[in-house]
């Protein structure tokens, strides 16, 4: 223990308290969270630390320190991925024999491995959703530069996103970060890569009873090709239109914030007629509406959610405009008089089960169910007590998970829940009330 050698993203003691000197499969049940994890080559465990989760994954020192290096660029880049916490180095057991090098990442809250949700015997529609989830994460990638190697189900997490899904880089140890760009073969070969363990790691499931019997893994370890192809082109392709259309540059900016992406810069460029434009733009992976919100209020949420807060405020300030009150004053009263009471009549028991942003949009989607049902108007803190008591205390707890590490995700109920009726022909239109609750 007196050569533990320890490099920290943040001055954090309690690494010390750790019982580094054990192997990581032989740390005692004290130390360690149960929480669900996908697979990996590598032993990998979850432990308390103060009051928060840490992943630790052994490795070899020099792989350890280089994924640290990469997840803490890619992080200044705005790439949705786990934090860099430590590298901790020359570990060595009660015999002084040497021990794996450890990896530290902070756990991601609300979070759960991608594997993990398809045990649950999700929808086929459902399993869509988070390929599609997985492959504008790999444009956002593939967009700054970074070659991932490895794409998998069990290398991304998930959290949910205003009713869709957030996808998160988690292992990073095969990547390789180009400050040139990727070529098109390199693109190619990381979406091969893609396709191949997505419908290995679906057949494995269905072969084992754990995936819906409608999963066709072939069918939808191509679907995040075809779905990375339209996106790529979305962000990248070339635009022609007449100079009377200027209107389409708006537009093509407008669905590049909807998919998380910022313009960096628009080149356009004439004929030699002048009678049509060229745009192709420059884009940064950031977050506009995330951003925007931040700005606004404070919070730091993922950009559907923030999307839908937005326009949540920007109601608000067509009811309450007045001489004199700007964006930001009213945002302020926004949350003062409407996000702030909503998540206060929240019991403080269930506060754990959901972030608060994703509370806020459920609550919204319940209400609307609700007016839809009996055809008029519901009031907020109406709607918020009814879905606390027909939907919030039915959910497990996603900030933490207290079965065991290795058990599956509990099974969810096929009951539709009083107030979720929907007309037969909105149901394309709406959030499965499975990934709700």
């Amino acid at each position: 223990m007196s050569q533990l050698d320890i490099t920290a993203a943040t001055v954090e003691p309690a690494l010390l308290d750790l019982p580094w000197q054990l192997p990581l499969e032989a740390w005692p049940a004290e130390n360690i969270a149960a929480l669900p994890k996908g697979l990996s080559r590598h032993i990998v465990r979850f432990a308390h630390l103060n009051d928060y989760v840490i992943a630790i994954k052994e490795t070899l020192p020099e792989l350890a320190r280089r994924e640290f290096e990469l997840l803490q660029s890619l992080g200044r880049l705005g790439i949705p991925c786990v934090e860099p916490f430590a590298v901790v180095r020359k570990r060595t057991d009660e015999k002084g024999e040497e021990l794996m090098a450890a990896l530290v990442t902070r756990h991601l809250k609300f979070s759960l491995p991608y594997r993990a949700m398809w045990s649950q015997g999700l929808r086929p529609e459902t399993a869509k959703r988070l390929v599609d989830a997985l492959a504008l994460l790999l444009v956002r990638l593939h967009n700054v530069g970074f070659f991932w190697g490895d794409v998998s189900l069990s290398n991304t997490l998930f959290r949910r996103d205003a009713g869709a899904f957030a996808a998160y880089l988690v292992d990073a140890e095969t990547g390789q970060l180009y400050e040139t760009g990727l070529s098109q073969g390199q693109r190619d070969n990381d979406l091969e890569i893609a396709r191949v363990n997505i419908a290995g790691e679906l057949m494995d499931l269905v072969a084992s009873g754990n995936a819906h019997a409608g999963v066709n893994p072939v069918e939808i370890s191509q679907r995040i090709v075809d779905k990375y192809e339209q996106l790529w082109q979305v962000i990248t392709g070339e635009e022609v239109f007449e100079s009377n259309e200027r209107w389409k540059i708006s537009r093509r900016i407008q669905k590049l914030n909807e998919l998380g992406f910022d313009v960096g810069e628009l080149a356009i460029r004439a004929d030699s007629a002048g009678n049509k434009v060229k745009i192709q733009p420059k884009v940064v992976d950031s977050g506009h509406h995330a951003r925007r919100l931040l700005q606004l209020s404070g919070l730091d949420v993922e950009e559907n959610q923030a999307r839908r807060l937005l326009n949540s405020i920007d109601e608000y300030r067509l009811k309450h405009q007045r001489p004199g009150a700007d964006e930001e004053m009213l945002a302020h009263e926004w949350m003062s008089k409407v996000f702030e009471p909503v998540i206060g009549a929240i019991p403080p028991d269930l506060r754990g089960k959901l972030e608060p942003a994703e509370i806020f949009h459920q609550v919204l989607e319940h209400r609307w169910y609700m007016a839809e049902k009996v055809d008029h108007g519901i009031p907020l803190l109406e709607a918020v007590q009814a879905y606390v008591n027909e939907i919030l205390v039915n959910r497990r707890d996603e900030e933490t998970f207290l079965e065991p590490a290795t058990s599956g995700i509990i099974t969810m109920p096929d009951a539709v829940p009083t107030g979720l009726i929907v007309a037969e022909d909105d149901e394309d239109n709406l959030p499965d009330w499975r990934d709700l609750v």
